[in-house]
């Protein structure tokens, strides 16, 4: 179970050091004794083994603690995006009926005034507020509690992700779920106490997942890195060499503004010995230079939606110098079943290699299924992207089902017009969505430009019809300072959207 990997971690070496944080830090031993205080403050609060609890408060080690506290109880934790108004935060949590709330004094008095008194909050901070602070926890007992009983199939966390019509949904991951992604990645990468992870995800945010529990099945070191750095490069930059992370993982993104603003490359030897990158794809014109700056370094492109937490992987090695095109999502991983569905054979499995369908993923890293839904059971889940099946095995990914556009009576996937675009050695960042419909609509790409003065729309049009059919030509140019992004880093193209409509 989750809650036992610190457990095991702690009694075999307590003195070794476990998390660091802005708040400090804290050894397995420490870990280990303020989570078993935690679940007894929140025991106090009336959560007992089923509870969800959320958590409303930025990364720190008492947030890791607190979450270990939850699943000691054998109840679920519920992590939220600390920047969420209240009013948003009020409806995840009357939707997935939370009744304790590990929080700030401050978050709490602003849920009060939203009508929710219900509510019972335990405060990470130590200013007065409606619920016992961080500081009474020194008068409780740090002694192990009785085993819960659960169940692997019990629920361990709940993930809200907005999906494709923006209303959130709680997605469900029993300890099953996590266990046989934490423990794949430990084999993958052979973790040891030695190494130094970096925690750049935010926690509500499922590459964090990898963060945390590989680095303490490994019983190695992690450092927090606080919601206000994750995109501030030459910050982010600075913690790497200060911090000497072994292992980084985050979305392609915060690595592309590490190298092209933060100066990542212009140092001499890097400490990572594996970089894992997932959530978009990488474009090519700057995972290559990264590969070719670590030549000692494993380079991992791992796929999977929150549903399914990671179901393929792709080990990157050489890079042809032709390339264009974003590398593979590889491989099944952790245990997991994929293959391809399409149309032509109502649902059934793609049956040759080089055919695109949706892909489909079955095995032990499934989701329970959505908080208030029916249960996902034994049933494939339809993750809604599109892929091909490689000749050499594998799949890459083409984008997704909701994002494919209909322009000029043509279907078309706008992650090919964004990766002849990026090819342009002027261009930074692109995103491309449409606008318009029926005979108005356009193809509109939203670019970052690289140079002091951005390509004009007749030379991006002239570049890409070197590269792409005339009906994926773009029709309209934005240039930005910066593309919007999502809070986990992804592309906004929803946002996008919203610009080019106007």
């Amino acid at each position: 179970m989750l809650d036992d990997i610190v457990i095991r971690s702690a009694a075999k070496t307590p003195e070794a050091p476990a998390l660091r944080g802005p708040d400090g830090s804290l050894t397995y031993g420490q870990l280990d004794a303020l989570a078993n205080q935690v679940a007894r403050a929140l025991l106090g609060l009336g959560v007992r083994s089923g509870a969800r609890v959320g958590l409303w408060t930025e990364k720190s080690t008492r947030a890791v603690a607190a979450m270990q506290g939850v699943l000691r109880l054998g109840a679920a934790y519920v992590p939220l995006d600390p920047l969420n108004p209240a009013r948003r935060t009020r409806s995840m949590l009357e939707d997935c009926r939370i009744d304790v709330l590990v929080t700030t004094s401050a978050r709490a008095a602003r849920l009060r005034d939203e009508g929710l008194e219900r509510l019972r909050f335990l405060l990470v901070d130590d200013d007065a507020g409606p619920g016992p602070s961080w500081s009474a926890l020194a008068s409780l007992s740090s002694a192990p509690l009785p085993p819960h009983g659960l169940e692997e199939d019990a629920l361990a966390y709940i993930l809200y992700t907005s999906g494709s019509t923006g209303t959130p949904k709680g997605v469900c991951i029993s300890h099953r779920n996590a266990l046989a992604f934490i423990e794949w990645c430990h084999g993958l990468l052979e973790t040891t106490p030695e190494d130094r992870f970096s925690n750049h995800a935010p926690f509500f945010f499922d590459l964090s997942v990898l963060d945390l529990y590989a680095a303490f099945l490994g019983g190695a070191s992690v450092t927090l890195i606080p919601e206000t750095l994750a995109f501030s490069p030459r910050q982010l930059v600075e913690q790497v060499l200060s911090e000497r992370f072994t292992v980084w993982y985050s979305v392609p993104s915060a690595l592309v503004l590490m190298m092209s603003e933060g100066g990542l490359l212009e140092h001499g030897p890097l400490p990572f010995r594996a970089v894992l990158f997932a959530g978009e794809p990488f474009p090519i014109r700057h995972l290559r230079p990264l590969r070719e700056h670590l030549p000692a370094a494993r380079l991992f492109n791992l796929y999977g939606p929150t549903e399914t937490n990671v179901c393929t992987w792709h080990e990157v090695t050489a890079l042809d110098p032709a390339r264009t095109e974003p590398v593979p999502i590889g491989r099944a991983s952790c245990g997991d079943r994929v293959w391809l569905s399409h149309e032509e054979t109502r649902g059934g499995e793609a049956p040759e290699r080089g055919d695109v369908g949706e892909l489909m993923v079955e095995g032990p890293t499934v989701m329970l299924g959505y908080w208030g839904h029916p249960p996902q059971g034994t049933a494939p889940y339809a993750t809604g992207d599109l892929c091909r099946a490689l000749p050499e095995g594998g799949f890459e990914y083409l984008g997704r089902r909701d994002h494919m556009l209909k322009v000029r009576g043509r279907r078309i996937e706008p992650g090919e017009i964004e990766a002849a675009l990026l090819a342009h050695p002027d261009l930074r960042d692109v995103g491309v969505v449409g606008a318009g419909t029926g005979l108005e609509a356009r193809l509109v790409a939203f670019v970052v430009s690289a140079a002091p003065k951005p390509p004009t729309l007749l030379q991006l049009k002239q570049h890409c019809a070197e590269r792409l059919p005339r009906y994926m030509i773009l029709d309209e140019l934005r240039v930005l300072p910066a593309l919007p992004r999502t809070p986990n880093g992804k592309l906004d193209r929803r946002a996008l959207r919203d610009l080019a409509a106007t």
